[in-house]
């Protein structure tokens, strides 16, 4: 059992900036791929990035080159860096722990205004 607590959501303005942080209750080391997903009312739920024990990352075609994840396993943690945020970025956003069981965070509220 592991608790997924997300962190960094807010307010920000088109074009801004903001960091998600994963903080796990125990060790994510031997959670083989980590990562954030995000969901809006009435849509299901997406893959945003990812990113495997080995490093290899995974991300949103939308996302690609505004978004970077990476992972602090000395500090049980993940980050989602997200730059030159748009409207359409506006979602609940969820963190994802994937091993033998998969584990999911509450969820943190980024709202990106025009």
């Amino acid at each position: 059992q592991v608790q997924l607590v997300e962190s960094g959501g807010g307010l920000v303005q088109a074009g801004g900036s903001l960091r998600l942080s994963c903080a796990a209750s125990r060790s994510i080391f031997s959670f083989y791929e980590m990562g954030w997903y995000r969901q809006t009312p009435g849509k299901q739920r997406e893959l945003v990035a990812s990113i495997i024990t080995g490093g290899s990352t995974t991300y949103a075609d939308s996302v690609k080159g505004r978004f970077t994840i990476s992972r602090d396993n000395a500090m049980n943690t993940v980050y989602l860096q997200m730059n030159s945020l748009k409207s359409e970025d506006t979602a609940v956003y969820y963190c994802h722990a994937q091993g033998v069981t998969g584990y999911w965070g509450q969820g943190t509220q980024v709202t990106v205004s025009l």
